[in-house]
């Protein structure tokens, strides 16, 4: 399973998330600026969403979130796509690795963004832990009967800021990378509002008034780290067998205003 040290020839991101509003919420912003730049994007919801209702059934649940999902990709020329796990119930297990394993396996990405292992939502943290075992794994021959696709490597490997930019004890994430999004948080914004089932779900369950505000509220607060409008988050998985070097700041390198600080930059070059 080979690595490469620079930006690869194969230019596939996925966006390996547990909802289908994850992507937006928390990297929307980077994979605009990717695809803006000859990126071929996919998202992937590895539950179908079906407890974000408090009125509709599982299976009605599961598809309007399915739609706005394909809708709020379709925005940016993504596709997106689901493994149908059970929200609220992910489990890692042998048949939610496998089905993680043949998706990547059929899209062969060459740059993962995937969700904290340490988040306020569970969900989120076995999805981080699918999404770093699949991004290992896919490329070995046996380890899926989908064909292996040319380009298959070991990919880049990132994960999200946490909610509110905290780990699930509260404690503040120190992030390797941003990516200014000043110019595309519109457009995430538009992404975000596709998913319109959830703005009654999260004022009901989660006490989120108003969710697209917060989400640029958040997005707002990482862009004064690094002294821009706006900006998105990652810890880099920097692990035996993935690149080490930063691709997306070698893609999407930041110019810091002078109020920058220096724990910012620091934390951006890290």
């Amino acid at each position: 399973m080979p690595t490469r040290p620079s930006v690869p020839d194969r230019k596939v991101a996925l966006a390996f998330m547990a909802h289908p509003d994850d992507a937006e919420i928390s990297c929307g912003g980077t994979l605009i600026r990717l695809q803006e730049s000859g990126w071929e994007v996919h998202i992937v919801s590895v539950t179908a969403g079906d407890c974000g209702s408090m009125n509709e059934g599982p299976e009605e649940t599961a598809r309007i979130r399915f739609a706005e999902g394909t809708n709020a990709a379709k925005l940016i020329g993504a596709t997106f796509h689901t493994l149908s796990e059970p929200d609220g119930r992910l489990v890692y297990d042998r048949q939610s690795l496998q089905k993680s394993i043949d998706i990547f396996r059929r899209i062969a990405p060459t740059l993962v963004i995937t969700m904290p292992m340490s988040d306020y939502h569970a969900d989120h943290e076995i999805t981080g832990q699918l999404g770093r075992a699949a991004s290992f794994v896919y490329a070995a021959p046996n380890a899926s009967s989908e064909p292996v696709i040319d380009g298959s490597q070991v990919p880049y490997l990132y994960y999200t800021d946490g909610h509110d930019g905290q780990d699930r004890m509260g404690h503040a994430i120190t992030p390797t990378t941003f990516v200014d999004i000043s110019e595309q948080l519109e457009t995430k914004t538009r992404m975000l509002a596709c998913h319109k089932s959830q703005l009654e779900w999260l004022r009901s369950h989660n006490g989120i008034d108003e969710y697209l505000t917060a989400m640029r509220e958040h997005s707002q607060a990482r862009g004064t780290d690094i002294g821009t409008r706006a900006a998105e988050a990652f810890v880099q998985h920097r692990g035996h067998g993935h690149p080490s070097d930063d691709v997306l700041s070698a893609l999407f390198p930041i110019q810091h205003s002078s109020h920058s600080t220096d724990s910012a930059l620091q934390a951006t070059h890290s």
